[in-house]
């Protein structure tokens, strides 16, 4: 590549070597970490008080074997639990369903019903840890279940913590598990903020994710760019609700996604904070700080994993740990080497889970806030980040928002084009990735892997059945019967109807069956 054309990957030009004038033309406070716009942190000792989360991501075959993963991570210094469903769970499907099969307990661990739920976190106490559930089109049935196992532990509500990613414009864009149509879907995005906001005061009901669209193929500045205009669409959104800002903000979580170019990351995770803050401040005009804070969990990035040479993917992952880290992450998942290729061993989350711990009591990056401050490349990428977002936002904003530009098909066309342009510049060697384009082996062996009990899904129909036939059919009916008459009054929060469908034995399916027949089934348009 000629010296003259070396970009970041979001596009930025790189210079030979950065000096303080480059910044000159950027207004950048000496502002003290823990204070507006909290480019260095939002707390002022950052890692010096407390660490940040580690939270692997768990949750495969039956609730049972979720419920060892759990206990195994644990054991070995895991300080957050994190759960995976499988595609059944995450559309809306009983593992029973025709559509179901082939899929159950595939991707992530299969939930039907509150005995499945129960099964899961099995003398796990609900007060004791924090709990993400990568959850989207059915988030509020999975929330549910779990209040109702803290319920059957005696805990209250209020003493729940964790997060529900609950994000679904993204599933729009991205990634596609969707059930409804985007205007229905986000009632229930809305119902949620609304019931937590009283009801579960501890819990981040949105994590607002840009890490599925990295992933889908757009870059760092688009990644934050379209995260925070579905965050402004949802914010909207309960505004017109009635709720104050301030009574849901300080409960609005993110996530994001960490890939190998070091230095951008570490200026976007800034540049994220900065921008975020101005948004809360300047637009919606919070008026607590906490509501200005940018709290989001970072996984490093799957896509960079490569079924070649797995071995390497630790360096990767570490690579990409320390950047997150640097860039001032709450809470972080680090993949296993193996997962290009399956769910992953224990052998291999237990190194993904060394690696944080490695990081966070050797290197010494903890001992100092934001140690990376004052790079004039990193500040000078920090603001080129910020300037180009804003571009970014004004565009979507005369879309008219992030509603309408998922409808016209905006944020994906512009993740296609430059998911397209990342695999030509692979295929062409402008972008060296080790194992796959150079530095080839001429046999590469293939690692010990985590293999399916193929017995998995037999077994959970079983059980599911043996629920069904348990239970009191007249109070499913009753309580179906109540969900739909809700649904149907656009006016009333769904959230307390879902819980007492979870009480009264009703299974996953027959809830998001019950809410298709009043909202519809999303079909996107397809164009050719």
């Amino acid at each position: 590549m000629p010296i003259d054309a070396i970009k970041t990957d979001s596009g930025i030009p790189v210079k030979r070597v950065y000096k303080k004038k480059d910044l000159s033309k950027f207004n950048i406070p000496d502002e003290e970490p823990g204070k507006f716009p909290y480019s260095s942190g939002i707390y002022p000792n950052m890692y010096r008080e407390r660490l940040w989360t580690m939270r692997q991501y768990s949750g495969f075959g039956s609730a049972e074997e979720t419920n060892n993963r759990f206990k195994f991570l644990l054991s070995n210094g895991q300080t957050g639990l994190s759960l995976a469903f499988d595609l059944p769970t995450q559309t809306g499907r009983d593992s029973d369903d025709p559509l179901s099969e082939g899929e159950v307990g595939k991707t992530g661990v299969a939930i039907s019903s509150i005995k499945d739920m129960m099964t899961c976190f099995d003398n796990i106490p609900l007060d004791k840890v924090s709990t993400s559930m990568t959850i989207n089109s059915t988030a509020s049935i999975l929330l549910s279940l779990y209040i109702i196992v803290a319920e059957s532990q005696g805990v209250s509500t209020m003493h729940l913590r964790g997060t529900t990613q609950n994000d679904i414009l993204k599933e729009y864009i991205a990634r596609n598990t969707y059930i409804y149509p985007p205007k229905p879907s986000i009632r229930l995005v809305g119902d949620m903020i609304q019931y937590c906001s009283t009801q579960v005061s501890q819990w981040y009901p949105i994590s607002i994710s840009g890490y599925h669209m990295r992933e889908a193929g757009c870059n760092a500045i688009q990644e934050l760019s379209f995260t925070f205009a579905n965050a402004i669409e949802y914010i909207e959104t309960c505004l017109k609700r009635g709720l104050k800002i301030d009574d849901f903000a300080p409960r609005l979580s993110f996530f994001f996604c960490c890939t190998m170019e070091f230095f951008e990351e570490i200026a976007k995770f800034r540049a994220a904070r900065r921008i975020y803050a101005k948004i809360m401040r300047d637009r919606f005009h919070a008026k607590n700080a906490k509501s200005w804070h940018l709290r989001f969990h970072v996984q490093t990035s799957g896509e960079s994993l490569t079924a070649q040479q797995v071995d390497n993917n630790i360096v990767r992952v570490a690579t990409e740990a320390l950047s997150a880290v640097l860039g001032g992450c709450q809470s972080l998942h680090t993949n296993s080497k193996d997962e290009a290729l399956a769910l992953p061993t224990e052998e291999a989350v237990k190194v993904a889970l060394r690696t944080q711990q490695i990081i966070a009591t050797e290197t010494g990056v903890a001992k100092t806030v934001d140690p990376i401050r004052g790079s004039y490349y990193v500040e000078y990428l920090t603001n080129r980040i910020e300037e180009e977002v804003d571009k970014y936002l004004k565009k979507i904003s005369r879309l008219g928002g992030a509603l309408s530009a998922v409808e016209k098909g905006f944020f994906q066309d512009e993740i296609r084009r430059n998911a397209y342009q990342l695999k030509k510049d692979t295929d062409e060697h402008k972008r060296i990735i080790v194992g796959v384009n150079q530095f080839q082996d001429a046999a590469d062996s293939e690692p010990h892997l985590n293999a399916m009990d193929p017995e998995i899904e037999k077994k959970q129909i079983a059980r599911l059945r043996d629920f069904k036939t348990s239970r009191d059919r007249i109070k499913v009916g009753q309580a179906l019967e109540a969900l739909q008459r809700a649904a149907e009054n656009t006016e009333e929060n769904l959230m307390p109807h879902i819980l007492y469908a979870v009480k009264s034995y009703v299974t996953l399916g027959e809830i998001s069956n019950t809410l298709r027949e009043v909202f519809g089934k999303y079909e996107p348009k397809v164009s050719f």
